[in-house]
């Protein structure tokens, strides 16, 4: 008995994930509108059943596929809060982590902003809900970097946080995993120019050099 739950939520969570698949594809080649329920489950090989199952509607699929990359940099952020003392290592591995989602969830990124104007009530919501929090996040990490002296004093706190997340959620428009640089290399990239432009010794970012390289380095993993 507890082996067939086993094998029963194995594949649940294969039907699950087969239809986000599935709806990826068809939302980005077709659009929210021009894809129907139908068409996403034949194309994941499931039943009207297996989909609402595990969705009550495409809109809930739609919102899902948004929740799956805020949660994943919502998560690793509040682990990196726990880990690190210096603002500037929290800033260093929070956005590691937050470029970091633009290799793994690229074709979840990609359909949710071309599409995420068709999401209304409640899924809006939560999606705004979250996005504050993590612009929260960054933000709270900047003034504390300023009190500490590690970041330049004269830095607008709401204007460095727009412009850090504007210069990286502009990444799905424009990365290729097949591209002439990794998303390592390209988060390396990314945070030196942004420390560049907060810090307030130079000499900090040089002996921050070893965090840095560390943080870019793992591997990408969902876990």
């Amino acid at each position: 008995m507890a082996l067939h739950f086993i094998i029963e939520g194995v594949i649940d969570s294969n039907i699950r994930e087969r239809i986000i698949q599935s709806a990826i594809v068809l939302f980005e080649k077709h659009g929210f509108h021009g894809v129907s329920v139908n068409e996403i489950i034949e194309n994941a090989h499931t039943s009207k059943g297996g989909f609402y199952h595990h969705f009550s509607s495409k809109d809930e699929l739609l919102y899902i596929m948004h929740d799956m990359f805020i949660s994943y940099v919502l998560d690793k952020s509040a682990n990196v809060i726990q880990t690190y003392r210096s603002p500037t290592e929290k800033l260093i591995a929070i956005l590691a982590e937050f470029i970091k989602v633009f290799d793994l969830y690229k074709p979840h990124i990609t359909v949710f902003y071309q599409e995420s104007v068709y999401l209304k009530g409640p899924y809006e919501q939560q999606i705004k809900l979250k996005r504050k929090q993590f612009k929260q996040i960054i933000s709270d990490i900047i003034v504390e970097g300023i009190k500490c002296r590690e970041f330049r004093p004269s830095l607008d706190v709401h204007i460095t946080t727009m412009a850090i997340l504007g210069i990286v959620n502009w990444t799905y428009r424009w990365y290729n995993r097949d591209g002439e640089k990794s998303i390592e290399e390209i988060s390396r990239l990314f945070i030196d120019f942004i420390l560049e432009a907060v810090l307030c010794e130079k000499e900090l970012r040089r002996d921050l050099n070893k965090t840095l390289i560390q943080l870019t380095n793992r591997p990408t993993s969902r876990s």
